[in-house]
């Protein structure tokens, strides 16, 4: 090799180093920038924005997305948070599940620079003007968290093996920033959430009656437990007419707020109409026809109500497809009290029925709703009603108070560890 040709080949090579350097320092002024950039913000979406833009200007794409994903790759919701930049007029391109499915199962880089003819997706449809695509995956102690993909080199040749190692790093600096951000507005709707539970949790229990009412002669006792920080029974006492008393329990349909919230309303559509009218059939008629109007078709309520006169020792009941109420009559006969129609709100118009009862000295009332009667043990049958018919006759000759306690003690007892899955109310009145 002649003098000549080695100096060309020092030169070349002093080149392709100058080269290599200037594109370590390139890099490194990348990452430093995009470190001071993410690294204060617990903002995920500013965090997203600011990596896609300094993404775009390091690899000279034309579009950037970044898709956070769930654990689950065969989740409907795999697509938590999508965050989006783009440089062109293009119409926005969204990762292609066959790609999010390939990056789950791959975990690594992927370089597509002619999707509409990449053997590795063939059947899967690109739209015309996306020309290459380049994927990188956000992980998280070797969990995918995320992917991080540019679309459509600038140049019009494709990405290069360096643009996929360049925002390989930029992924891997920027994952832990990602998630951090992700997790700390997590938490922070999570606080939100649970003061809000915890307000309605207060509103709902502001809604029933603070103590129950005290009649001569009379022994009423009443409480809730719901399974979880708002539920979906309700009991009331109602003043409405001369000596009359309403005593009546429901069950909206569902758990959780959106039960508290049908339950509210149940509530003063009760109220209203127990003014109205004493004849309960009359009462649950209307009741049924407001709710129906006014709630989705999957919602409903089963309810008790009573109309308790106070002069002649009876009440009038009609039962709303509610569990049936234990009567224990003095000389210890029990009867279950189901005269009615269909539960509230599943129907537009029903005639329901109503039935009175004599109630004298000594008799009970037990009215509950299916959390009590639907209680689990540990292998996972039910409490059931005869069971709590034999725990009402049993200790009928205790306080109105003193008998729910020990209805409650019963079904503690008989799930044992096993998790409250229902609201469980109780209301209980005893004539003296």
């Amino acid at each position: 090799m002649s003098t000549t040709d080695r100096k060309r080949d020092s030169d070349e090579s002093l080149q392709e180093e100058v080269a290599r350097l200037r594109r370590a320092v390139e890099e490194l002024s990348v990452l430093n920038d995009l470190a001071r950039s993410i690294g204060a913000s617990l903002d995920s979406q500013q965090v997203m924005r600011t990596i896609i833009q300094r993404s775009l200007h390091a690899v000279q794409a034309e579009q950037g997305v970044i898709t956070l994903v769930a654990s689950d790759p065969v989740s409907d919701t795999t697509t938590l948070i999508r965050t989006q930049l783009s440089t062109s007029e293009h119409p926005k391109f969204h990762l292609d599940r066959a790609l999010l499915g390939w990056m789950y199962l791959n975990t690594k880089p992927l370089l597509v620079n002619d999707p509409q003819h990449d053997e590795r997706f063939r059947g899967v449809h690109f739209d015309a003007s996306v020309r290459s695509i380049l994927c990188v995956p956000l992980v998280v102690k070797s969990a995918l968290k995320g992917v991080l993909t540019a679309y459509n080199k600038k140049d019009q040749q494709g990405f290069t093996p360096g643009d996929e190692r360049l925002l390989a790093i930029i992924a891997a600096q920027s994952a832990q920033v990602v998630e951090n951000a992700r997790l700390y507005e997590e938490e922070r709707l999570y606080i939100k959430m649970k003061e809000e539970l915890r307000l309605a949790s207060r509103i709902q229990s502001d809604l029933l009656p603070k103590e129950p009412p005290q009649i001569p002669g009379y022994d009423i006792a009443a409480t809730t437990i719901p399974a979880e920080q708002v539920g979906g029974d309700y009991y009331d006492f109602i003043c409405c007419h001369q000596n009359r008393l309403v005593v009546c329990l429901g069950d909206v349909s569902g758990k959780g707020l959106p039960a508290s919230l049908l339950m509210a309303n149940l509530q003063a559509t009760l109220r209203g109409q127990a003014l109205l009218t004493p004849i309960p059939k009359e009462c649950l008629a209307r009741a049924n026809r407001l709710l129906f109007n006014s709630t989705s078709p999957e919602k409903f309520a089963t309810l008790f109500y009573a109309v308790l006169d106070l002069e002649r020792q009876s009440f009038c009941y009609s039962n709303a497809g509610h569990e049936r109420p234990i009567l224990v009559k003095a000389n210890g006969e029990a009867l279950r009290l189901c005269t009615g129609g269909l539960p509230l709100g599943m129907v537009d118009e029903w005639v329901y029925e109503d039935e009175s009862v004599d109630f004298h000295s000594g008799d009970l009332l037990v009215v509950f709703s299916d959390g009590i009667g639907e209680t689990v043990d540990e292998q996972g049958e039910h409490f059931g009603d005869e069971r709590a018919l034999e725990v009402v006759k049993a200790n009928a000759h205790f306080s109105a108070g003193g008998l729910m306690e020990r209805i409650l003690d019963a079904v503690r007892t008989y799930s044992g560890n096993s998790l409250q899955s229902d609201d469980r109310t109780l209301v209980v009145v005893k004539r003296m």
